[in-house]
């Protein structure tokens, strides 16, 4: 489908422009090619598309696939998409996580603070926030029925053999930045990871017709 820039900040809209999705190894391809035909039979059918990213304490690969999705399905132009993220346990949106997030254009707003704040998480002026919290994968706040369980971590993947409501599971694991939390390269790991998701799924929106 043809891009649909005009809801997205500027600065998002340069980050997606200058993702190298010629970079992605054959093998990831691969396993992106479950997430893009998901979309694309939504999209045939004119059905709502519900994408609930999974991890396992919801505070960092979930967060940032969720945003990045729904960003690209404002930018490839795929209509009805509704993005979510949980976790095998709750716990926080780790502050990093959303800091890499305001650092590529997005605009974030603390609506509540405490162990658990939620966030305001905005891709473009007139498009609306990703209300952005740690939860579980079957929280109130997520979808019951009718969406694909993407599993973005291999500790979830392999703790969740089943995902009640989910019509599709499909793994696509990333490494956890957590590993370089409080290090000289937290902040150049979080941007690679939050990078890498973003270039994933910008190939995996960008084959919808």
């Amino acid at each position: 489908m043809s891009a649909s820039n005009n809801e997205l900040f500027p600065e998002i809209q340069a980050t997606i422009k200058s993702l190298d999705i010629h970079a992605i190894s054959k093998e990831r391809k691969a396993l992106l090619q479950s997430l893009t035909t998901y979309i694309q039979d939504k999209v045939n059918q004119d059905k709502v598309l519900r994408l609930n990213f999974i991890c396992t304490h919801n505070s960092r690969r979930s967060h940032l696939s969720q945003i990045w999705a729904q960003a690209m399905a404002a930018y490839y132009g795929i209509p009805h998409a509704f993005c979510y993220s949980g976790g095998t346990a709750a716990t926080a949106l780790f502050p990093m996580a959303a800091e890499t997030l305001a650092n590529q254009g997005f605009e974030i707003t603390t609506l509540s603070e405490g162990k658990n704040p939620i966030y305001s998480i905005k891709y473009g002026e007139n498009a609306h926030p990703v209300i952005g919290f740690s939860k579980t994968y079957d929280d109130t706040f997520n979808p019951k029925s009718e969406f694909a369980a993407i599993m973005t971590c291999s500790q979830a993947d392999e703790g969740c053999p089943y995902i009640a409501g989910a019509e599709k599971r499909i793994p696509i694991t990333y490494d956890d930045p957590k590993a370089f939390d409080h290090t000289p390269q937290q902040a150049e790991k979080y941007l690679e990871r939050s990078l890498q998701i973003a270039t994933e799924l910008s190939h995996a929106f960008s084959k919808i017709k």
